[in-house]
């Protein structure tokens, strides 16, 4: 942690985090534009993470897809890649902190008991329940949240009950770790910065802060998904866009350049170097 802190006193450090569930589709490339920019328009470094924990979703070649996608951009990254899959140990470092300092407990509520989308009732919390196999299966570890933010989101899971990692904990001790002074993420992840700050509060660390994107849409106004198979740059590229064609169409749809301009990356930087808070209507904060 200590080496997280002394990265956030050196300057701005973003970074983009995406899953390797499937080809990244035009929202996710916009989003990871905008996180880019916002980088470097602050002089900052821009890390990029792929966040290959739960490998029932992951793809076979989805993260050299995506690492060739933003260099044909031209989105270039600091330092290496950042996998999440091989920093087990240190995720696990953590839940055994956790628990040693007795800020997990078992719970064996199914989600056919909570319902979806609740917040955790507390149910198991003060309930004595063996961390062992029963009926065959085992517990997920949840996280006793400070009083300020129970009432928000509940006690949290850190450790699912199939043992994987949960995404709150790895996402949040990573902001940590590598020093992440702010977030930009796509609008459909605000909901999660409550728990990941209190993720954050229960290790007694500062959050990062949280910007989001407006979400890409089709045109039926529905959000560009990967479940749903969304178009990628594929297409565009069977139809011999550059991708300058590419940049310039991501920032017209966000009103940063003209509708079907054509800019390289470090064209399109220059020209918002020039303006002030030139991202300002693209990103929503969320660190309430």
């Amino acid at each position: 942690m200590q080496d997280g802190r002394q990265k956030r006193r050196l300057g701005y450090r973003g970074r983009f985090a995406p899953t390797p569930s499937g080809p990244l589709h035009l929202g996710n490339l916009r989003t990871a534009l905008i996180s880019w920019l916002q980088a470097r328009l602050n002089n900052g470094e821009w890390l990029l993470r792929i966040d290959d924990l739960d490998t029932p979703r992951i793809r076979k070649g989805a993260t050299q897809s995506a690492l060739g996608d933003l260099q044909w951009l031209g989105l270039t990254w600091d330092g290496p890649v950042v996998m999440q899959s091989q920093r087990l140990g240190l995720y696990c470092s953590c839940l055994s902190a956790l628990r040693r300092e007795q800020l997990l407990y078992p719970c064996r509520c199914s989600r056919r008991q909570l319902g979806a989308g609740r917040r955790y009732p507390g149910t198991c919390r003060d309930m004595a329940r063996g961390w062992g196999l029963q009926d065959g299966r085992l517990p997920a570890w949840r996280l006793k949240v400070k009083p300020v933010d129970e009432p928000r989101c509940g006690d949290l899971v850190l450790r699912r009950a199939d043992g994987f990692i949960a995404y709150h904990l790895a996402t949040a001790l990573d902001e940590l770790v590598l020093g992440i002074t702010e977030v930009v993420r796509g609008a459909d992840l605000a909901a999660v910065c409550i728990a990941q700050q209190a993720v954050i509060t229960s290790l007694d660390e500062q959050p990062p802060s949280y910007r989001h994107t407006p979400l890409l849409c089709d045109p039926h106004g529905q959000k560009l998904s990967k479940r749903e198979r969304a178009a990628g740059l594929a297409p565009l590229q069977e139809r011999q866009w550059p991708p300058e064609k590419v940049v310039g169409w991501l920032a017209g749809s966000l009103g940063l350049v003209e509708p079907n301009s054509s800019l390289a990356v470090m064209e399109l930087l220059q020209e918002l170097r020039s303006r002030p808070s030139p991202l300002h209507a693209c990103l929503d904060g969320a660190n309430s």
